[in-house]
Parts: C-alpha cells; structure tokens; sequence
C-alpha cells in the first residue's frame, strides 16, 4: 500500500477528535473518506499532511514512517494535499499559482507539468494571465487542483472538492479526478457527496464521530442499507 494509517490518534488541545483510525490508500486507487460535518474528516486531512501531530498511531507513506514528519518533507515525499475551501493565492495570476506548486516538489519539471495542467484544464490555459481572485467558484477548484498536480503527487488528498460547485461542475470535477487516476495518481477523496463519491472510488471508509463506521469496495457500501438510511434518506 502507498498509504497505510493505523490505530490514529488526533485533536486539539483536550478535545479528542480521531480514535483508533487505521485506512489504507495503494498505488493509483481512488479511496473515498465519507462523513458528515465534525466527523473528523478535516482533522484525518491536517494530520496526514503533517499539520496536525497525532497522538498516537502510525502514517506510512510508500513504508517510510510519516508520524513525524514536516508538511514540507511530507510535500517532497509527493503526498499532496488541496484543502477544502480552494485556498488560491488570490492576487496571483493563474499561471503564478501553478508555479508556486512546483515550489517544493516538481521545479525541474515545471513547465512540462504547466502543460500536462492545460491540457487537463483548458480554462486555465486561456486564463493564464488573469488575477486568480476573479476566476469563478469552479474555476478557482480547478485552479486549486491543478497547483496540486505541479508538485508532481504520487497521491493527492482532495478535500471537498465539489464543496460550493454547480450541479454542472460536480460532474466535470468528479470526471476530472477519475481521470487523474487513471494517469496513476493515487487520490483520497473527502466528500459529502456520498452518492458521486461511491460511484467514483474503488474502496470507502465512513467516518463517524472520529472513528470508521463502516468500510469496504464502495460498490458495496452504496447498496448498504444502514448508509443508504443515514447519507441518503432512502
């Protein structure tokens, strides 16, 4: 596996927020993470890109210990993570943000990753010179995806990357991200969107009140009575 985390332990201060963790993501799999809002999903985020220090268990990344590790050693390492909310450099052009991508991991290679991002999102391409901030919601999720893709990830954490989009572009990003499988980038997927989500990944975990609830192929867990009642109303 690319991605193992065992027994995971993490919180703020006194507040407890995973328990007892333990996923697994392998090499060019698409892995969703399901919950509610405060699930914990978030938080699993924070601390598997090193900004949040767990208080017990282990992060594996391609068998090396990651428990530890800085979020830049952890970026060197192509464990990329695009945080909910876009977060783009917003007085920026778009091209500038791609760049700073390639900041930590995938410089030598910048200008064939510009390509590789241009070719997979045209918008940019013809937007290139435009101040990020005036780019539209969707715009802006693809910009944000494509900052990722610069370093170069050899497995991108999405967070809620259909968070705040049209019903139109809900479908474009979750055929983006199949397709970005598919050229052997590995993707953890953190959604709301169970019904998209199960439909795009291989395997799934459910997290609920900071601990798994429920996992197995996503496949099986859309037929799942129990989750189908609790995430669907069905």
């Amino acid at each position: 596996m690319l991605l193992e985390v065992e027994r995971l332990e993490a919180g703020y201060g006194a507040l407890p927020v995973l328990r007892d963790v333990t996923l697994a993501v392998g090499e060019g799999e698409i892995v969703a993470v399901l919950g509610a809002n405060g699930a914990g999903k978030t938080t699993l985020n924070r601390t598997l890109s090193g900004l949040l220090r767990p208080r017990a268990g282990e992060i594996r990344f391609d068998g090396t210990s990651i428990s530890r590790a800085e979020p830049d050693a952890i970026v060197t390492a192509g464990l990329i993570h695009v945080p909910e909310g876009r977060r783009v450099f917003a007085r920026h052009t778009v091209e500038e943000n791609l760049l700073l991508g390639a900041y930590r991991r995938g410089r030598e290679h910048r200008h064939v990753g510009l390509a590789r991002v241009y070719a997979i999102f045209p918008r940019l391409a013809e937007r290139r010179r435009q101040i990020a901030g005036s780019l539209s919601g969707g715009e802006q999720q693809m910009l944000a995806i494509g900052r990722g893709m610069m370093a170069e990830p050899r497995l991108m954490i999405l967070d809620e990357p259909s968070l705040g989009l049209s019903p139109r572009l809900v479908d474009e990003m979750f055929d983006l991200v199949g397709s970005l499988a598919g050229s052997g980038t590995a993707i953890l997927i953190v959604e709301q969107n169970v019904v998209r989500t199960l439909d795009l990944a291989s395997r799934a975990y459910v997290l609920e009140n900071g601990a798994i609830a429920m996992q197995g192929e996503a496949a099986a867990l859309a037929r799942d009575p129990v989750l189908r009642r609790t995430y669907l109303g069905v």
